[in-house]
């Protein structure tokens, strides 16, 4: 699965099929193949006893079309580097003690149909996306601190759903500190009409009453004589044009 010899033979394939019968869970299916094809290539490790984290080298089997570690001991982190099989079909990491959050990589999988962590001890917001929009509340059941769709419990405002765009960055409207590029915008548009708006009066009422007060009443020095200055500067130019 990682950089295979298409002219290498494994187990004295001819035809591309394994002479050898073997029962398997596909797609959620318990099925019998009599022959095995060449190009199926799966991992199927459920109903043992092991243990331990799900090692990040499974990231490098690129060609696997099939990953089965159910019903085992595992425990840590579901592992980012699942989200590298492209190829990836069929994902069932059900009813061990996997704790953490759903990787947002995870929803990169494009060709993932079937996905199932459900009876685990995750948590968080379940990851949005073209293939984990398609899954139902079976695929997380038995992870009671999951929020979002497709199950019935919402996120608070503490947390959110996360988003992978087509190009595979995540989409966010906001950082960690809440700030965002809607408030840049917001902001602008706000302060850029304000300004017209203010303009616009100082341009039709020559000398508004705000402006009469900040220079004959109280206020910095400075300020009042700058103002002066320029008004004086304008009625000036005024007198000359008339």
């Amino acid at each position: 699965m990682i950089n295979v010899d298409q002219h290498m033979t494994y187990m004295r394939a001819p035809n591309d099929a394994y002479d050898y019968s073997v029962r398997l869970t596909w797609k959620g299916l318990e099925i019998e193949l009599v022959k095995i094809q060449t190009l199926l290539t799966t991992i199927n490790l459920s109903g043992n006893n092991f243990t331990g984290k799900i090692p990040k080298s499974v990231g490098k089997l690129k060609g696997l079309k099939q990953l089965n570690m159910s019903h085992n001991h595992l425990t840590g982190n579901i592992e980012p580097s699942i989200g590298n099989l492209t190829n990836l079909e069929s994902l069932d990491l059900s009813s061990n003690n996997l704790t953490g959050r759903i990787p947002i990589q995870l929803a990169t999988l494009t060709s993932l149909a079937v996905f199932s962590i459900s009876h685990n001890q995750l948590e968080g917001p379940i990851p949005t996306g073209p293939q984990f929009n398609t899954f139902d509340n079976s695929s997380y059941e038995g992870n009671t601190r999951l929020c979002g769709f497709p199950l019935q419990k919402a996120c608070n405002s503490g947390e959110r759903q996360q988003v992978m765009t087509p190009s595979g960055q995540e989409d966010s409207n906001s950082d960690e500190n809440g700030f965002g590029w809607k408030s840049v915008f917001t902001g602008y548009a706000f302060g850029a009409v304000f300004g017209l708006a203010m303009g616009y009066l100082v341009f039709r009422t020559r000398k508004p009453t705000w402006l009469v007060k900040l220079i004959e009443g109280e206020g910095h020095p400075r300020l009042k004589r700058s103002i002066n200055n320029t008004c004086s500067s304008y009625q000036r130019r005024r007198r000359r044009r008339n």
